[in-house]
């Protein structure tokens, strides 16, 4: 019996009458045409030596159709969905009526037209009606198995001649791999492709012939696929997403749906994980997941990407993984997948990544924005994946209409990216360590909506102050007003350059501004004190207004200074302050 192509087949036979009346509808499933005779034969016999119910026929504009059937419609639907499933027809295969066909050329001396509907292949129903995993053991080989014994010069040719135009791209791909081949990809077997040939054949001790043989294409074959060995890769169907597409079931399995995702973790030595997605919605739609995916922990923050009008694609190249995404918009329904793999294996990566996006196919169904659970919920959390954080966050102040931040050194040191808040990179301008004062520069245009006002008079004892800050690492979105009493002109030890205050900010708050009652800034926040003195509470310290000006004087940044002014309603303070302060981060 021939060998049939099928994993997971849902029994479609079940009650089919024995016999039809001539003439009475029939099916076809047409799976190639073929301007030749004689490409159609060659072409039949690869199929018919796979599958069973092979027919051909003549058809209009002088072609030749290879067909399955005669089918009832509904079997002839299934058989169609089916051996598409599991790739062993061609995915533009469609359903045929006995009328679209001439004259039969295939199987010589039958008349198929006008036998009675056969019974569809059998095969066990799948467990699960969401997800079906195929059988490793079920999926095309890439070109004809090997023959018990290898074949001559001439047979090598005449089996070279069935290779359909993917399988001799796919024998070049190979070739390439094994570091024989150069050229163009183009399923052409020209003098560069031969020369190949027999490179690879004189490294593996056969005969420099330029004609693989049916045995060395299996042997080079396996040589390409065996840095997939132990991935288990299977086409998984998932009717909840609309997705199916290869897997390494070997190393990932599917968890939970958490809209837009479905999660596939790792679960062996291999730390990969899968994420397929899917959702309902247009172009904005597919810009906010572009963005929201970058703020993702497992999308390391360098990498290209690549956004368009109705796709996107966004690498992340990090230390420890590399992150692969790519999604499309179609009919208003945005579908896709990431691949998260570790780093430093990175021909098994783009191997497995090459087979998951040659594999990936759309079906009709889109996850529901109700599904999965909602238990593991979290602000750090955006569809049960953590959201990227920095190593450090301090709060700073705007000092002039280009942007240029004022913050504390320490939020500055050793960062491989500094951000105001979140969404505008800077670089340091200068960075005073004995004062703790940095200045930094956006690196692009910002338009501030207020600026410092620096307090040149000098400010009353006990008079009342507050620190404007993003006292809990920018969580809140907006910066909050601490209050307290300005304590002395100086520091513990006298120091002429800091101010005491009696004031109980947090740590998030330190960078950013002091003000008086007025709304001019006294001075900066500074953290506390590194090493192990610990100050009481309710005592804090900043850098007076005159030490800022002098490190932005000598970064070449013009301040502005007022001398006194009167008091402001505390919703004017609050507005004017948190017009000023910026959250600062500092990215590993």
């Amino acid at each position: 019996m021939t060998r049939i192509f099928i994993a997971v087949v849902f029994a479609i036979g079940l009650a089919v009458p024995a016999a039809f009346s001539q003439g009475q509808n029939l099916a076809w499933v047409q799976i190639e045409a073929q301007p030749s005779l004689a490409r159609a034969q060659a072409s039949i016999r690869r199929y018919a030596a796979e599958l069973q119910d092979v027919s051909g026929f003549t058809i209009r504009g002088g072609w030749y159709a290879i067909a399955l059937g005669p089918y009832t419609p509904e079997d002839a639907e299934r058989v169609l969905e089916v051996y598409r499933f599991e790739r062993v027809i061609p995915r533009d295969s469609y359903i045929a009526r006995s009328s679209d066909y001439g004259q039969q050329f295939w199987p010589v001396g039958a008349n198929v037209l006008n036998r009675p509907a056969l019974t569809a292949p059998e095969a066990a129903p799948d467990p699960d009606p969401q997800i079906t995993i195929a059988e490793p053991d079920t999926m095309p080989d890439p070109v004809i198995e090997p023959a018990p014994a290898d074949e001559t010069l001439r047979e090598a040719r005449a089996s070279e001649r069935l290779l359909s135009r993917e399988e001799r791209a796919e024998l070049q791909v190979a070739l390439k791999w094994a570091g024989v081949y150069e050229g163009r990809i183009d399923a052409a077997f020209g003098r560069g492709t031969r020369a190949s040939m027999e490179r690879w054949q004189e490294a593996n001790n056969y005969d420099p012939t330029g004609v693989l043989t049916t045995n060395q294409r299996a042997e080079l074959f396996r040589q390409y696929n065996a840095v997939l060995e132990g991935l288990d890769l299977k086409y998984v169907r998932d009717e909840t997403m609309g997705i199916e597409m290869k897997l390494p079931m070997g190393v990932v399995e599917f968890t939970r749906y958490e809209p837009p995702f479905a999660h596939f973790n790792s679960t062996g030595d291999v730390d990969a994980r899968v994420l397929l997605i899917s959702q309902e919605g247009d172009e904005n739609t597919l810009i906010g997941l572009y963005d929201i995916m970058q703020t993702l922990e497992i999308v390391p923050e360098t990498g290209p990407r690549n956004l368009e009008q109705d796709s996107f694609t966004l690498i992340g190249e990090g230390a420890l993984m590399i992150s692969h995404t790519q999604a499309w918009l179609e009919d208003g329904k945005i579908k896709g997948f990431t691949l998260i793999w570790p780093a430093g294996d990175e021909e098994r990566r783009t191997r497995l990544l090459a087979e998951m996006q040659a594999s990936f196919n759309r079906l009709g169904g889109v996850l529901d924005p109700a599904a999965g659970s909602t238990e593991d919920q979290s602000i750090d959390l955006i569809a049960g994946l953590e959201v990227r954080k920095p190593r450090l966050t301090r709060s700073g102040f705007f000092v002039d209409n280009d942007g240029t931040v004022v913050t504390t050194t320490d939020v500055v040191e050793s960062c491989g990216r500094i951000t105001i808040d979140q969404d505008y990179d800077a670089e340091v301008a200068i960075s005073n360590t004995a004062l703790g004062v940095a200045v930094l520069r956006p690196q692009e245009d910002l338009a501030p909506i207020s600026v410092a006002r620096f307090q040149s008079g000098t400010p009353r004892l006990q008079s009342v102050v507050a620190v404007a800050g993003y006292s809990y690492g920018g969580i809140l979105g907006a910066p909050t007003l601490t209050f307290g009493q300005l304590a002395d002109l100086r520091g513990l030890n006298g120091e002429e350059q800091m101010k005491r205050l009696a004031l109980a900010p947090l740590s998030g708050d330190a960078g950013g501004p002091v003000i008086d009652a007025g709304g001019a800034v006294l001075g900066m926040l500074l953290p506390e004190p590194a090493g192990g003195r610990k100050l009481p509470e309710g005592v804090s310290f900043a850098a007076d207004a005159e030490a800022v000006q002098e490190v932005l004087d000598a970064a070449g940044i013009a301040a502005t200074a007022i001398s006194g002014t009167g008091d402001v309603a505390p919703e004017v303070l609050t507005r004017n302050a948190s017009d000023m302060t910026v959250l600062v981060s500092c990215w590993e």
